[in-house]
């Protein structure tokens, strides 16, 4: 059985974040995308420290999906090098584990 996991990316608008949580959910690769609106990120962008309003997108879904959301979020993501990490679920409610196990489709698993 595939265990569940999280990944996280960031975007620059809430258009782009609608945009990629509206293609996971929709074509059911992630069970769920929250978007969590107005984070302020730091970091440095071909030699000079910058500092942008963000949104932060959680992906839930199954390690058999992992790939390809990477992929599919860096093909349609705005940015050069989008960020996109994945942390292994290692515990939670079963039930709710259960239930997006069951909500990312099984044809999708580990193309």
């Amino acid at each position: 059985m595939s265990k569940g996991i999280l990944l996280i990316s960031t975007v620059s608008s809430e258009e782009d974040a609608e945009k990629i949580a509206r293609h996971l959910v929709e074509r059911k690769f992630a069970a769920c995308v929250n978007v969590i609106p107005k984070i302020t990120s730091f970091y440095f962008w071909q030699g000079k420290l910058q500092k942008d309003s963000e949104l932060l997108l959680l992906i839930k879904t199954i390690k058999d999906m992992e790939e390809m959301i990477i992929d599919e979020v860096k093909r349609i993501h705005p940015y050069q090098v989008p960020e996109v990490l994945s942390f292994d679920i290692e515990n939670g409610l079963e039930e709710y584990i259960n239930w997006m196990m069951s909500s990312v489709s099984h044809e999708n698993r580990g193309k």
